[in-house]
């Protein structure tokens, strides 16, 4: 028995249903690049003081053991400045890769409307 042949607007329905719910499968939501951003932040941020208040602690305590006051906390804080913008760098080009190799290149936004202005 042949299949019933079905009208142009039965046809027609029954594709768009079909890329209705490919378009379903294959439409992936925005990623929150917000939270992930703060994260980084923060955590660079953590670097940079932490560096330098561990200097000054070690620096206070050289100071206090030596009798070198106030040489020993000067030195421990530059150090310790010198150590944490390197940890931060090098901790900000690991962040940049891993979410270049995550989310890919960077996309243009395009033009703005405050540019023609």
């Amino acid at each position: 028995m042949p299949p019933p042949e079905e009208t142009r607007e039965e046809a027609i329905r029954r594709l768009q249903q079909r890329a209705g719910a490919l378009e379903a499968r294959t439409d992936q939501t925005p990623r929150d690049y917000g939270s992930q951003a703060h994260s980084y932040g923060y955590r660079l941020l953590g670097l940079l003081l932490g560096g330098v208040f561990v200097g000054l602690g070690f620096g206070f305590a050289i100071d206090a053991v030596a009798g070198t006051k106030p040489w020993g906390t000067i030195i421990g804080v530059l150090v310790g400045f010198g150590v944490s913008v390197w940890l931060t760098v090098r901790s900000a080009r690991e962040m940049s890769a891993e979410a270049a190799r995550e989310w890919g290149p960077p996309k243009d936004l395009g033009p703005d409307e405050s540019d023609d202005l």
